[in-house]
């Protein structure tokens, strides 16, 4: 059975730093591209931040460059997203998702995990 598990999320205030864990089982996890995305509340998902199934190419929206760092080690099936300098508007609840990179092309998405960005 898969699995994506997130973790990591909680309230944080303004400036402060969080890391959220994304962990696999259940699928080969390095077949899989891996992104984080996000829900602020009353808006639609938004594109984090991805990374190839290697951990050899990074990429971020915009408004996280600097700030966010993904990472993943397929030794232990687990991919995480350091966010650094946290704004308000960073409030969402976060998601990992991932994409196998060969067809047949199956995705799965994480339950999400809520981060609070508040003084």
């Amino acid at each position: 059975e898969v699995h994506l598990v997130e973790s990591g999320g909680g309230l944080v205030q303004p400036g402060g730093s969080l890391r959220l864990s994304c962990a696999a089982s259940g699928f080969t996890f390095d077949d899989y591209t891996m992104s984080w995305v996000r829900q602020a509340p009353g808006k639609g998902l938004e594109w984090v931040s991805g990374i190839s199934w290697t951990g050899s190419s990074t990429y971020y929206a915009e408004s996280m460059k600097g700030r966010f760092t993904i990472s993943r080690d397929n030794r232990v099936n687990t991919a995480w997203l350091q966010m650094n300098s946290l704004r308000p508007e960073d409030t969402a609840v976060y998601y990992c998702y991932v994409r196998r990179k060969v067809t047949p092309v199956y995705r799965y998405w994480g339950q999400g995990t809520q981060v609070t960005v508040s003084s």
